[in-house]
């Protein structure tokens, strides 16, 4: 009888094979490295991107993103409980900031409204050590993405990258092509889990000048 019940759970297992878990990831901090097509931008162009990088940020329902480049600084600060954003920018001594609520946070990401969202699964590349699968993404304005993404861990927040909302998987590569073909690729090159300091989401009070 135990032979028969061990015999069924095979079968059983090889007819509905058990679904990896996905672990949610809601505290860590993944930096990009930033790159371009040669042919698609200038020498300077190249080299200013490649002395820039970009940092996310994820704690529980907050996320952030820092892009730093030679000549300046951008951070976007997004909390999904609210759907509401606030962008920080420094060009030298000069500071900006823009809040968008949840209305203004929408119309911020208006161009990709519609868009077709492509999943083969079938080419797969490791990156830091996580098996990650190739999607695409088109929008109507001609633009697209390439992107890989682990399939075993996925961010708490998603919203931030607007673009990879739908994705069920930590996008950890993308490459981004403009409808006049310009390309630049991301490339996700440390991943730290350790707990992000809640002040990293602290909005400033002062030193900013706010726009519209």
């Amino acid at each position: 009888m135990k032979l028969l019940y061990i015999g069924i759970v095979i079968f059983l297992a090889g007819v509905f094979p058990v679904k990896a878990q996905i672990r949610v990831v809601a505290d860590c901090a993944i930096t990009y490295a930033i790159s371009a097509d040669e042919s698609g931008a200038n020498k300077e162009i190249n080299e200013s991107l490649q002395s820039s990088t970009k940092t996310v940020y994820i704690k529980g329902n907050e996320s952030r993103t820092d892009l730093v480049s030679p000549s300046f600084t951008q951070s976007l600060i997004y909390n999904k409980a609210t759907g509401a954003a606030v962008i920080l920018r420094e060009f030298g001594n000069n500071k900006f900031m823009t809040r968008l609520d949840h209305a203004k946070w929408l119309e911020e990401n208006k161009k990709y409204e519609g868009m077709t969202v492509t999943l083969p699964g079938t080419e797969t590349k490791t990156i830091l050590g996580y098996e990650c699968r190739k999607g695409m993404i088109q929008l109507k304005d001609g633009s697209s993405f390439v992107l890989y993404y682990a399939t075993a861990i996925v961010p708490s927040v998603k919203e931030f990258e607007y673009q990879f909302k739908d994705i069920p998987g930590f996008v950890l590569e993308f490459e981004s092509q403009e409808a006049d073909g310009k390309k630049i690729k991301y490339t996700a090159t440390k991943i730290n889990m350790s707990p992000v300091p809640a002040s990293k989401f602290d909005i400033p009070t002062s030193g900013y000048r706010l726009l519209n």
